[in-house]
């Protein structure tokens, strides 16, 4: 990695960032923070950088290999991990790659400052020791990647938080006001859910492919060094908690969906009801005047003193007895 890197330009701020104690509160004999060693240690390569790669393969690491799958060679491991993180309001996903060896880790990120890795760069600073060796360096990515799903987490149910008054009232199908809440008004609501659920699902899969990645590297450090396999062990139970969140979170737009959509189905069974309640009602009267509509020659009653009011009558009798047979049957309710 050239010194004009923008991630080891961080690392070489003054010691006060992100919060490091300062060189005199180091105890001696203690390791220090070394730029230089993570420049060593760690290079990062930009996905559309062709120098750079070229540069990369000329060092040995060839990302084509690995063609976004985990590939083992003499040298080094591929791994692929899919990071999930936020950006604003907006919540970007991107396939990195590692490249990971005894000395060295390269990863292949969409720009050669990659935002996510600064919080590494942060955890490597409050653990100088982490430099020294290239597993070290590969525990502080995962790590800040790990932080950054956790995050992404956190945004989606805050916005199902914020949508909890929607999601009550789309759910009880009536409002504030006591004005029942039709179909158009919950797409706005059904829409954001959706998007929560996106994000929720996109994290599921990061985590699936960050515990992949965390396994390997304890499968590469074995028993060499103790201190720093406990370190990754603690990390794939940090990613299995933030999975578990996301599946917890995903279970609960499922469900919240679901009682949307079974509120809109009991509407459109209501308006149904409604409308074949009335159908009900109105096809014996209906079915009368069609006979007196027909032009026949004779008509007896047409004749009788009476006849419209006892037209009248029997339409009104015809029309009441469904009326009354479907309220004894509850069907009004």
């Amino acid at each position: 990695m050239s010194a004009t890197t923008p991630a080891v330009v961080e690392a070489t701020r003054p010691a006060t960032t992100y919060g490091h104690r300062p060189a005199s509160a180091t105890p001696a004999g203690a390791p220090r923070f070394d730029p230089q060693a993570l420049r060593v240690r760690w290079l990062q390569v930009a996905s559309e950088d062709a120098a750079a790669l070229e540069r990369a393969r000329d060092a040995g690491v060839d990302f084509s290999l690995a063609s976004g799958r985990v590939w083992e060679t003499d040298e080094h491991v591929y791994l692929p991990v899919v990071a999930t993180y936020r950006r604003g309001e907006r919540i970007e996903r991107e396939v990195l790659m590692f490249a990971l060896s005894p000395d060295r880790v390269v990863t292949l990120q969409p720009s050669r400052h990659y935002p996510i890795f600064d919080k590494a760069i942060a955890r490597m600073r409050r653990t100088p020791r982490l430099t020294q060796t290239s597993y070290g360096v590969m525990y502080a990515l995962l790590y800040a990647l790990n932080e950054a799903a956790e995050r992404v987490i956190h945004h989606a149910s805050d916005l199902l938080e914020d949508m909890s008054d929607q999601i009550e009232e789309a759910t009880l199908g009536y409002d504030r006001r006591g004005r029942e809440i039709g179909v158009t008004d919950m797409q706005g609501t059904i829409s954001r859910m959706n998007r929560a659920e996106e994000i929720v699902s996109s994290t599921q899969e990061s985590q699936l492919s960050l515990a992949r990645a965390a396994r390997h590297l304890r499968s590469e450090i074995a028993d060499t060094d103790p201190v720093l396999a406990g370190l990754v062990e603690t990390l794939i139970a940090d990613v299995d908690g933030v999975k578990e969140h996301a599946s917890f979170e995903h279970d609960k737009v499922r469900y919240l969906q679901q009682a949307i959509m079974t509120s809109l189905d009991v509407k459109q069974n209501q308006i149904v009801k409604v409308f074949t309640i009335i159908t009900a009602v109105f096809l014996p009267p209906t079915l009368i005047t069609s006979f007196y509509g027909m032009n026949f020659t004779r008509m007896p009653e047409l004749e009788w003193e009476l006849g419209f009011p006892w037209v009248v009558l029997v339409t009104l009798v015809a029309a009441v007895i469904p009326l009354v047979y479907i309220k004894r049957r509850g069907w009004l309710r």
